[in-house]
C-alpha cells in the first residue's frame, strides 16, 4: 500500500452558523443566553492578506485568507467578503489562522480550509475543515501536525489542493510533517511516506501542490502532480503515478526556493522564486517557466530593481499572459509586472496605475497617496473575466476590472477590494460618555476615532502617528480629554475626543514607550507606567514628569479612580497599591485575588473596583481594594468593561469576556452587579481568542464593543424581539 494509514483521523462534525445569523448559544442551563447581532466596526482590512483564489467552477466565487484573521468567501451580490471561521475560539482559538484554502475545481459548493496559526510547542495541532454546501455546514478533521498561518512563508501556496478530475482526492503539504493525502473529500488523511521531504525545511516545508488536469480524465485520479518545497536543493518535485512516488524535476534553478507555481493546460509551469521563504529578508528572486512536455526551463524574470518576486497569476484562457509582483522592494517600492508573450516582454503596471482608496482613507499611512503595496504574495486573475485581477498586500486587497488596458499601453484603475475583511489586532478600546462612541488602539496602524461605526474614519490614522497604541484613557468627568501611549511614536493628548492630538513634549525616560497610561477623573494628572522603565506622573500634559514614589521595580498597571480625581491604583507583583495624592506616592493596599489578570475602576463610583482572575472568575471591591468578594457564577473571566445601566437600574451594566464551561469564547453581560449573567455571543461567533478586550457603551444600553486579535473590532446589540 503506497499511502500509509498512520495518522488517519477521526471526524467530528461541526454545524457552523453563517456569520450574518445569530442564535442562542450552546451554554449550560445555569448560564442563559440572549441573542445578539454581531457586526464589524468598519476599518476595512488593516492586515496581511496572503492568499487569493478564484474558483474555476463558478463565476464570481473567490476566496481570501489572512494571516491572523481567518478565511473569507466573496459574496458577489452583496459586494463584500464573508468570514468563514468565526466559530474558532476558546480552546480552538489557534484555528482562526488559515494556512491554505482548497477550492474544488468541479463542485463550487465544496471547499476546504487548512487551519492553524502557529507551530510553536505551546500551540495546538491544526485541523482541516470542509463543506459540501457552500459553508452552511462543515466537517472537521483534526490532523497530527501543526500549521503556521501567521508564520514565515505564509503567502506561499496553495498547500491544499483538490484533484480536478476526481474531486474526492486532496493533497496537503505540511510545514513539519511532509505530504498528506485524502481520498474521501478530506474526511480522513494519511501520510504519503514516499514523499522525500518529511521535515521542517526552512520552517516552511511544502509550499504548494499542483495537479495536471490534462494527465487524467473525469472520474479518475490525475496522474501528474507537482509539489514545491521551501529549499534550494532541489525545491520542485513531480509524481507521474497519482502521488504514489516522487522525484526532483531535472534542471530546476539552484540557490532559490519556489514560492508560487501555476500550471497551465498547455503544459507550461510558471514559478516565482526567492532566496528566503518570506515574509522578510527576501532580497533576490526570479521567475522561471518550465515546459513540462520537453523539460526545457526558461528564465523569464522581469527587469526590476531589487529582483525579489512572489505574487503570481496566469490568465487560464491565455497561459502566456502572466502577472507577477515584487514583494519586499522597500525602495523605490513594490510593483506589478504583466506579460502577454510568456515573459519575452514585460510591462510595469505601477507607474500608470490610477488608485481609489476612499473606502480606506488610512491607506495613505500619512503620505499623499498610498503605496502600491508591500509583502505582495497573493495575486489572482478571474478565470471568467481576464480584466479582473486582485492582489493582497500587508494591509489590504487591491482590485482592478481593466488590467487588460495595460496591454494597449493605457493606465489601469484600482480600488480597495477588501470590503468585509476586518483584520486588525486590537490592543485597547474606550467608549467615552460624550463625543465619539468608540476610540480604539490597534497594532501596526495606531488607532482610530469612530463617529460612524459603519465607515472607515475619513481622517485616517492619528497624527502624530504611532505603530501600536498600547493604552488609552480619558478623564471621566471631562471625556473630551484623552491620552494615549504606544510604540513607534510619542505619547499624546487630545482635548477634542481624539480628533486631534498633541505629542508629549518630553518623555519621562529614554525610550519610554508602550506600557499603561491612566488619566485623573478631572484630567489634572496623567500617570504612565512605561513597560519596566518605571511609573511617572505629569500634571502639564507631558511637558515635565516626576517618578511616582512607593512602587517596586517591575511591570506595573495603573488605573484611575473614575470619580475621585486624586486617587489612582497600581497593580504589580500580585499586589494592589493606592495613591490618594494624585500619583505622587503610592502605598500597598493588599494582595489581589489569586490569578488576577486585570483591575478595573467603575465609572462614576469612587473606590469601586473589579478584578478578573481567569479561571478563578470575577471579584468585586466596593471599598477601594480593602476587600474583594468573589462574584457570580462565571466559569472564566479575562477582561471586563462597563456600559449604560439597564432600564430601572443605576449601576453600569458589566461585560466580561472569557471562556464558557465548554471551553468556547464567551461574552457575558450582567445588569445586577454580577449576581446573574447572560451569554451574548454564541458558538458561531467566537472570533478567536477568548480574552478579547471589551467595553460597553455608556450611552446605549446593551451595546458592547469587543476587540479581537485578527478579526478587527466587533460591536453588537440585542436582537429585537419579533
Amino acid at each position: 500500500m503506497i499511502y500509509s494509514t498512520i495518522g488517519v483521523m477521526a471526524v467530528a462534525t461541526a454545524i457552523v452558523v453563517p456569520a450574518a445569523v445569530t442564535h442562542a448559544a450552546d451554554t449550560p442551563p445555569s448560564l442563559p443566553s440572549q441573542p445578539y447581532q454581531w457586526r464589524n466596526v468598519a476599518i476595512v482590512a488593516g492586515g496581511f492578506v496572503d492568499g487569493l483564489i478564484f474558483s474555476p467552477a463558478k463565476e464570481g466565487l473567490a476566496f481570501a485568507r489572512t494571516d491572523i484573521g481567518g478565511a473569507y468567501r466573496w459574496d458577489k451580490p452583496a459586494g463584500k467578503w464573508i468570514p468563514l471561521n468565526d466559530w474558532a475560539g476558546g480552546k480552538d482559538g489557534n484555528l482562526l489562522g488559515c494556512e491554505s484554502v482548497g477550492v474544488d475545481p468541479i463542485d463550487p459548493k465544496r471547499f476546504y480550509l487548512a487551519l492553524g496559526t502557529y507551530t510553536g510547542s505551546w500551540s495546538s495541532n491544526g485541523a482541516i475543515v470542509g463543506t459540501a454546501d457552500g459553508g452552511r455546514t462543515w466537517h472537521r478533521t483534526d490532523v497530527p501536525f501543526k500549521m503556521g498561518g501567521n508564520e514565515s512563508g505564509r503567502a506561499a501556496g496553495e498547500r491544499l489542493a483538490v484533484d480536478p478530475n476526481r474531486n474526492s482526492i486532496l493533497f496537503m503539504g505540511s510545514r513539519n510533517d511532509g505530504l498528506w493525502r485524502s481520498a474521501d473529500y478530506g474526511v480522513t488523511w494519511s501520510k504519503v511516506n514516499t514523499f522525500p521531504i518529511t521535515g521542517r525545511t526552512n520552517g516552511i516545508g511544502t509550499t504548494f501542490v499542483l495537479f495536471d488536469r490534462t494527465s487524467g480524465r473525469r472520474g479518475s485520479p490525475s496522474k501528474t502532480l507537482y509539489a514545491g518545497v521551501s529549499q534550494d536543493g532541489p525545491g520542485l518535485y513531480r509524481s507521474d503515478d497519482a502521488g504514489s512516488t516522487w522525484r526532483p524535476v531535472p534542471g530546476q534553478p539552484a540557490g532559490l526556493m519556489p514560492y508560487h507555481g501555476v500550471l497551465a493546460d498547455d503544459g507550461s509551469l510558471t514559478l516565482t522564486y526567492g532566496n528566503t521563504p518570506g515574509r522578510n529578508g527576501m532580497s533576490r528572486g526570479a521567475v522561471w517557466r518550465l515546459d513540462t512536455h520537453t523539460g526545457e526551463w526558461q528564465d523569464i524574470t522581469p527587469p526590476s530593481k531589487g529582483g525579489d518576486f512572489a505574487g503570481l497569476a496566469l490568465d487560464p484562457r491565455h497561459p502566456r499572459t502572466i502577472m507577477v509582483s515584487t514583494t519586499e522592494r522597500w525602495s523605490p517600492g513594490d510593483t506589478l509586472f504583466r506579460t502577454t508573450d510568456g515573459g519575452a516582454h514585460w510591462t510595469d503596471l505601477g507607474p500608470a496605475s490610477v488608485r481609489d482608496w476612499s473606502i480606506s482613507p488610512y491607506m495613505t499611512f500619512g503620505d499623499a497617496a498610498p503605496k502600491l503595496g508591500w509583502w505582495i504574495g497573493a495575486m489572482a486573475v478571474d478565470p471568467f473575466h481576464p480584466g479582473h485581477v486582485m492582489y493582497g498586500t500587508g494591509a489590504t486587497i487591491w482590485a482592478s476590472d481593466d488590467v487588460t488596458e495595460a496591454d494597449a499601453g493605457k493606465p489601469t484603475h484600482w480600488t480597495i477590494g477588501a470590503s468585509g475583511i476586518e483584520e486588525t489586532a486590537t490592543i485597547c478600546l474606550i467608549s467615552p460618555p460624550a463625543g465619539p462612541h468608540l476610540i480604539s488602539g490597534l497594532g501596526d496602524i495606531g488607532g482610530f476615532r469612530h463617529d460612524d461605526l459603519t465607515v472607515s474614519p475619513r481622517q485616517g490614522m492619528w497624527k502624530p502617528r504611532s505603530n501600536n497604541t498600547n493604552s488609552l484613557d480619558f478623564a471621566e468627568n471631562k471625556p473630551a480629554v484623552v491620552v494615549r501611549v504606544g510604540t513607534g511614536g510619542p505619547g499624546a493628548c487630545s482635548e477634542d475626543g481624539g480628533a486631534t492630538w498633541t505629542a508629549f513634549k518630553t518623555a519621562p525616560v529614554d525610550r519610554a514607550e508602550a506600557g499603561r497610561v491612566a488619566m485623573a477623573a478631572d484630567g489634572s494628572a496623567i500617570i504612565w507606567a512605561s513597560g519596566g522603565s518605571g511609573v511617572f506622573v505629569t500634571r502639564d500634559r507631558g511637558a515635565t514628569w516626576s517618578a511616582c514614589a512607593g512602587l517596586p521595580d517591575g511591570r506595573t498597571t495603573v488605573i484611575a479612580d473614575r470619580a475621585n480625581a486624586g486617587t489612582f491604583y497600581a497593580v504589580t507583583g500580585g499586589q494592589l497599591y493606592i495613591s490618594t495624592n494624585g500619583g505622587t506616592t503610592f502605598s500597598i493596599r493588599r494582595a489581589l485575588p489569586e490569578k488576577t489578570e486585570e483591575v478595573y475602576a467603575t465609572p462614576g463610583r469612587s473606590g469601586d473596583l473589579w478584578a478578573t482572575a481567569g479561571e478563578n472568575g470575577l471579584y468585586h471591591s466596593p471599598d477601594g481594594g480593602a476587600t474583594f468578594r468573589h462574584v457570580g457564577n462565571l466559569p472564566n473571566a479575562a477582561r471586563l468593561g462597563f456600559g449604560k445601566s439597564a432600564p430601572g437600574r443605576d449601576y453600569p451594566a458589566l461585560y466580561v469576556t472569557g471562556q464558557t464551561a465548554t471551553g468556547a469564547s464567551g461574552v457575558f453581560r450582567s445588569d445586577d452587579i454580577g449576581v446573574s449573567w447572560v451569554r451574548i455571543n454564541d458558538d458561531a461567533h467566537q472570533f478567536g481568542y477568548s480574552g478579547q478586550f471589551v467595553t460597553g457603551d455608556p450611552r446605549i444600553y446593551g451595546r458592547v464593543y469587543m476587540g479581537s486579535n485578527g478579526r478587527g473590532i466587533l460591536y453588537a446589540a440585542p436582537v429585537a424581539a419579533k
